[in-house]
């Protein structure tokens, strides 16, 4: 047995932003997917992915039990599925950014939910919302605090324009162009991080007035504009704002960039070959780079591996 496969994500712009209603940028990813699997001699991969699954599956069940209004699953169905030893089998790295639990929720709620809301439908906006709700309640099992936009992303694979927490919708962005010498591009930290201790970090220091301040003034500021300039393809401002936003971000989210980082950061800045931001909740995982040209941030970033995400 494989079910459908559900790519991964990337969160372009918005991460803790949305947090505090800032625009984000989602889109899905396809070079990671994962799908629901069983089969008869299991890896040790696949029995650890089930003992998860199996986790999992107790926390779905008191989740519906305490909020029948807002999903129900067929429960004996999948008790039943992951007893046979059913896993998730992915090629998302787990930590690094690009929505290995949102994969995993898709993949349930697609298989398993009762009455649930499907791809063909005409999603309007407060089919989303729903949407999000659910995915954000499921997921939380993973991070403990979720918004529900990596899973929403990964059920639907396609761009979604966060406008605000109760405003958002699908979008469309800017044809590539393949040999385009503008890219966004993905550089593996080598480290895998953790979300919630990434994001527990951040209410911490949501409770200094100082800072609170400078997300409003700065980084939110500079987040909606990157979002606006990329949608609208103004290559010329995205550039101008993804640096300022790059700044703000080693300035004042230093706990979520790892330490060997922090040099190549301030160098990409000052140097113009490229400017780097957090892919999700930072701590490790991927680093996101944006650059007016590929080559020129390669030979910058020589010895390292950079994945192509989106070139225009």
């Amino acid at each position: 047995m494989k079910g459908p496969l559900f790519y991964s994500k990337i969160l372009l712009f918005g991460e803790y932003g949305i947090i505090r209603d800032s625009k984000g940028l989602s889109i899905p990813y396809n070079f990671y997917n994962g799908a629901l699997k069983t089969e008869a001699n299991p890896s040790d991969e696949a029995i650890k992915s089930n003992g998860n699954l199996k986790r999992f599956v107790t926390y779905l069940q008191t989740l519906q039990n305490d909020q029948p209004e807002l999903v129900t699953f067929n429960i004996d169905v999948l008790k039943s599925d992951v007893e046979a030893g059913m896993y998730f089998d992915s090629s998302i790295p787990q930590g690094y950014g690009v929505g290995s639990s949102g994969a995993l929720v898709a993949a349930i709620y697609d298989k398993y939910a009762q009455n649930k809301i499907t791809v063909l439908e005409n999603l309007t906006r407060e089919k989303l919302l729903i949407l999000k709700n659910v995915f954000s309640n499921m997921e939380s099992f993973f991070h403990g605090k979720s918004s529900g936009l990596d899973p929403l992303n990964s059920y639907l694979s396609i761009p979604i324009l966060i406008n605000s927490k109760d405003n958002i919708e699908a979008t469309g962005i800017p044809t590539q162009s393949l040999n385009g010498k503008g890219a966004v591009f993905l550089l593996d930290s080598g480290i895998v991080g953790e979300t919630a201790p990434m994001v527990t970090i951040f209410m911490e220091k949501l409770k200094e007035e100082g800072f609170r301040k400078m997300l409003k003034s700065q980084f939110i500021k500079y987040t909606d504009a990157c979002v606006e300039n990329f949608l609208g393809g103004d290559m010329k401002s995205l550039f101008a704002n993804t640096k300022k936003l790059s700044k703000v971000v080693l300035n004042n989210f230093k706990p979520m960039i790892p330490e060997q980082f922090h040099q190549l950061w301030q160098q990409g800045i000052d140097s113009n070959d490229y400017y780097l931001k957090l892919c999700g909740s930072g701590g490790g995982g991927y680093i996101l780079g944006f650059t007016q040209d590929l080559e020129k941030a390669k030979s910058s970033l020589k010895g390292y591996s950079l994945e192509v995400v989106y070139q225009f």
